[in-house]
């Protein structure tokens, strides 16, 4: 072989392996998966769960002992010594060195503390809430996307088996034409139907190419990847619950659980705020390791160590009605958060009856268009055998020609509307 043959073969090779690379062959549940392992927004989600797991934390720290270091250096200006009877009571020492470690534990601050980490623990289940119904949102979107592919190729297939069907038409045609039994004008029309058909495959080609994009898109890979669906459509239809047992599944989903926590969650904001009302108690204790110590006398250029324990009470006498105003912007935040829960569990009312409509709607078209289909390819076969025994006209055929094309298209969104009708459902109930 020459050099550029083997060039060539080895190019050839190359493109069959990357193209290998890049095709997939997935199942939903597998998509699910790609989805929720690549999913940024998702991640972004989970990392809303781990700063309110933080903040809990912080939150809960202040209600524990705290332990501060303090160090100080101070140089003083040179002053003359007190003497008395020559005698030096208080030596000049100009460079003073204090070291202090104090410890402070909250015994008393009105329940403000206690109310502030309820608050935030709350806030913390309700974001846990939010990330599981992300994932819900998420994997709705996924199926989506990979229903309507699939309707995309069995779109494809449809019209491509129509493309075959209307060139064999037109083979016969021409044959009858050869042989004086149809018009020139006969084989036109049939040609001009092919034209048509082959420009409803390259729309289908298309929304292939787009459909898999879509679904590349929800899945984080590059829009290039080739996926091959490994799933078929399932002809047991599923059997539902009653409409009033599905919406009172809607009123416990996720974003209703977290609205509740946010709820009382904001409840216990109103009492941490009222907190401020009582007098705010800490016990406090100081250890001292100071050059020179004031505690010693006569003082001396050393370090000595000294400590205190004490509590401190601070209780706002006035400040403007500062913490009336702070209760009353608490209070507005109660009622808004009741009112997003009330406006929330209405939505769900009405999304899960329209849902539950809809899958209903779908199930009933399935059956409608699956005779359909029998009854077109029937006519078709029937017209079929008619034109090629001369008393059927073109138009007929081609007429039930495009009853099979349309039928089947419609059989195929049936089938489909049912499959994200029925996510659609689940999705509005938290499942």
């Amino acid at each position: 072989m020459t050099l550029s043959s083997w060039l060539l073969a080895w190019l050839l090779f190359f493109s069959i392996a990357l193209s290998a690379q890049d095709k997939r062959k997935l199942t939903v549940d597998e998509a699910i998966a790609i989805g929720i392992e690549n999913s940024k927004s998702l991640h972004s989600s989970s990392q809303k769960v781990e700063s309110a797991i933080a903040k809990t934390k912080e939150i809960n720290g202040q209600r524990l002992p705290s332990l501060k270091l303090t160090a100080a250096y101070t140089r003083l200006s040179e002053v003359p010594a007190v003497v008395f009877n020559g005698i030096a009571f208080a030596p000049s020492i100009f460079n003073n060195y204090t070291i202090k470690t104090t410890v402070q534990q909250p015994l008393f601050t009105g329940f403000k503390l206690d109310n502030t980490y309820k608050a935030t623990k709350l806030s913390e289940d309700a974001s846990q809430l939010d990330y599981s119904k992300d994932k819900i949102d998420l994997t709705f979107n996924i199926r989506q996307a990979y229903w309507n592919l699939f309707k995309a190729n069995e779109v494809k297939k449809v019209v491509d088996e129509n493309v075959e069907q209307v060139r064999a038409h037109l083979k016969d045609a021409q044959n009858l034409y050869a042989q004086g039994l149809l018009t020139n004008n006969d084989v036109l029309k049939i040609q001009v139907q092919l034209s048509n058909t082959l420009l409803q495959q390259i729309d289908a080609k298309n929304g292939v190419q787009l459909a898999m994009i879509g679904l590349n898109n929800q899945l984080s890979l590059p829009l290039d990847t080739q996926i091959e669906l490994n799933t078929s459509v399932d002809h047991q239809l599923k059997k539902l619950e009653e409409k009033n047992t599905l919406v009172q599944k809607g009123m416990t989903r996720q974003d209703v659980q977290a609205m509740e926590l946010r709820v009382k969650a904001a409840e216990a904001g109103v009492k941490a705020v009222k907190g401020s009302w009582y007098p705010q108690i800490y016990a406090v204790g100081n250890f001292y390791y100071n050059r020179p110590n004031s505690r010693y006398f006569p003082t001396e250029d050393k370090f000595k160590d000294s400590w205190d324990v004490g509590i401190n009470v601070t209780l706002d006498i006035w400040n403007w009605n500062s913490t009336s105003h702070q209760a009353t912007q608490a209070r507005s935040q109660v009622a808004q958060t009741k009112d997003a829960l009330g406006l929330l569990k209405d939505g769900i009312g009405l999304e899960v009856t329209q849902n539950y409509l809809s899958v209903i709607q779908a199930k009933e078209k399935i059956a409608v268009s699956e005779e359909s289909v029998k009854q077109a390819e029937e006519s078709f076969r029937i017209t079929s055998e008619k034109f090629k025994n001369g008393v059927a006209l073109t138009s007929d055929v081609i007429d039930a020609e495009v009853s099979v094309l349309q039928a089947k298209t419609n059989y195929t969104q049936a089938l489909v509307d049912y499959e994200l009708a029925l996510a659609r459902l689940q999705k509005s109930i938290g499942e």
